[in-house]
């Protein structure tokens, strides 16, 4: 396993489900070009309403760690190695010391599941060492826009990528009249931002919106049940009619309480029961019960969204060396960038990167925390060069202005 801090190889020997069963891969041979990939993750944690969301503390690692075996795989039949640095980092870690010292190691190319600030500090320290940084989570559209950088690639959907998800869905299904309830963080703001545009963009309306103010406790153990059972029915109490409730709560404080205690008997869509992800457990096709049952045998849990995000980070890397048939980082990042890249995400269609903002296109799924209740893009809503840029801003919108 990777150990913090410290360069390690992958296994030696791999074990790859699939149709054509088990593979034994031979040991990296000394001669193998090597591929260095740091990986800094952020080990803040918020409250979550339920125990079962609780992140486990090797959320994003153990996708990108799968990956890594992945790209051995292939790569040392291309006398390719694949190495995983993993720094976890806390708040006041000093981020450019941090990069320096993997820049020592060889490392141009960088994971990260840092928020926004983070990203654009290791984009700006990054930048005189020639390195990539790969955004691995923060939504922010801001990063794709006004502060955007050439050395972002953003594998995480944006906020409006995971609104227009939502929204297409609730418009295909006519249910056009919303009640927007938003939490009272910047964050929360943001995202119903990103559902008014949804709405403004695919014809809905939002009848009414309501603000949840976080007065602190965020568990069941804190709050009661039967104290949420009596506060949300008020929180929805008389508003006009409307056909879904879209909760707007990503700090996780109160859409959970949502589903089963409005005061109409109203859908609730967004930040709870309908939400918009990259990946959910129960998600099987395009061989996704293969991905499942192999991260489940390594890591003895289910794969998290966080975890599909680094997966398909790093074999986005290893994808790149075996097209390119290169270890050198410049040359792996410009075939990324460039027209012929693509990356298989067990999503039905090869994921491609958009030119004006870096932003990795990819169907949204919509789950319910059972199953995967639809995939957007939506039938019907169609577009001039593919579908998938119907989810967040398309090129004549952009305001990114990349060197």
């Amino acid at each position: 396993m990777a150990r913090n801090g410290i360069s390690r190889r992958a296994a030696c020997s791999l074990l790859l489900a699939g149709a054509a069963g088990r593979f034994a891969v031979s040991p990296a041979r000394a001669d193998d070009a090597v591929i260095r990939i740091g990986y800094i993750r952020s080990m803040a944690r918020h409250p979550v309403i339920s125990l079962l969301d609780a992140p486990p503390p090797d959320a994003g690692l153990a996708g990108a760690t799968l990956a890594m075996d992945d790209n051995n795989t292939t790569g040392r039949l291309l006398g390719q190695s694949f190495d995983l640095i993993d720094v976890p980092v806390r708040k006041g870690t000093d981020i450019t010391a941090v990069l320096a010292r993997l820049a020592g190691e060889g490392v141009r190319l960088v994971l990260t599941d840092l928020p926004a600030d983070g990203v654009l500090a290791l984009a700006e320290a990054g930048r005189a060492q020639g390195m990539t940084i790969i955004n691995l989570a923060a939504p922010d559209d801001s990063l794709r826009a006004a502060d955007c950088r050439g050395n972002v690639i953003h594998v995480a959907p944006s906020r409006s990528m995971l609104a227009d998800a939502v929204a297409q869905y609730l418009v295909w299904k006519k249910w056009t009249r919303w009640l927007l309830v938003l939490g009272s963080h910047p964050e929360d703001k943001l995202l119903a931002e990103a559902y008014r545009r949804a709405a403004r963009r695919f014809g809905a309306r939002i009848v009414q919106e309501r603000v949840s103010e976080d007065t602190g406790g965020s568990r069941q153990t804190d709050t009661g049940l039967v104290q949420m059972q009596q506060q949300m029915p008020l929180l929805t109490q008389g508003a006009p009619d409307y056909d879904v409730l879209v909760a707007a709560d990503e700090n996780e404080v109160f859409a959970g309480y949502l589903p089963y205690r409005t005061w109409d008997a109203r859908p609730v869509a967004g930040s709870a029961g309908l939400e918009p992800v990259t990946w959910d457990a129960s998600s099987e096709s395009w061989g996704g019960a293969q991905l499942q049952s192999r991260f489940v045998r390594q890591f003895h849990r289910r794969m998290m969204p966080l975890d599909m995000q680094a997966w398909t980070g790093a074999r986005m890397i290893g994808e790149a060396a075996s097209r390119s048939n290169s270890a050198d980082g410049d040359k792996l990042v410009a075939f990324i960038k460039g027209t012929d890249f693509g990356v298989a995400a067990y999503k039905g269609q090869l994921l491609t990167l958009r030119d004006w903002d870096l932003q990795l296109r990819q169907p949204i799924l919509l789950a319910d925390g059972r199953t995967v209740v639809s995939i957007s893009p939506q039938p019907g809503f169609l577009h001039q060069v593919t579908e998938l840029d119907t989810l967040g801003v398309d090129r004549p919108e952009t305001k990114c202005r990349l060197p």
